[in-house]
């Protein structure tokens, strides 16, 4: 098993939304970018959330369309070892800061975690900053954008569009 480590986080003192996934896969990482596999619906998704074509445009315009629309992301794996892009195979993770990184962002809303794992993961992570009687900030279970998630499309896209409420 080859150790994995997450990418930077993209977010700025207006970020609204902070997406959290769980590590990036084999192809964000020999890319260098969030999520770069084709099937992966990451990038579709928030171009029907935000309406904006984010899919067309060059990796570093998606970032700063992002950035410009309220929307931050980061992972909740700063690093692990894992065989393949699959979550189920994470191992011996260590996690982000997430705590810290929220800390910085004063305009935060919501913490919307794109998939099951990246939920668990980052939820343990917040402890009581994550809980809904104490939280600070909206927390949003999103199912995932993999194409290992089967879910359709249009079901993925009536949970994402509740992210319209942070950000509008």
């Amino acid at each position: 098993m080859t150790t994995k480590r997450c990418f930077p986080p993209v977010v700025d003192q207006h970020t609204r939304v902070l997406v959290l996934g769980s590590l990036p896969g084999e192809v964000s990482l020999a890319q260098s970018q969030y999520y770069a596999h084709k099937q992966n619906r990451f990038w579709h998704l928030m171009s029907d959330v935000l309406d904006v074509d984010l899919v067309g445009l060059a990796y570093a315009q998606r970032l700063e369309a992002l950035r410009n629309h309220h929307v931050g992301l980061w992972d909740v794996v700063a690093e692990a070892r894992r065989d393949g892009s699959l979550d189920s195979n994470i191992k011996d993770h260590q996690g982000n800061d997430l705590l810290g990184l929220i800390a910085t962002l004063p305009n935060l809303k919501a913490i919307a975690f794109n998939g099951g794992t990246a939920a668990k993961i980052g939820e343990r992570a917040l402890g009581e900053h994550g809980d809904k009687h104490g939280a600070q900030h909206a927390i949003v279970k999103l199912p995932s954008s993999s194409p290992a998630y089967t879910l359709a499309y249009a079901e993925k896209l009536i949970a994402w569009q509740a992210l319209r409420a942070w950000l509008d």
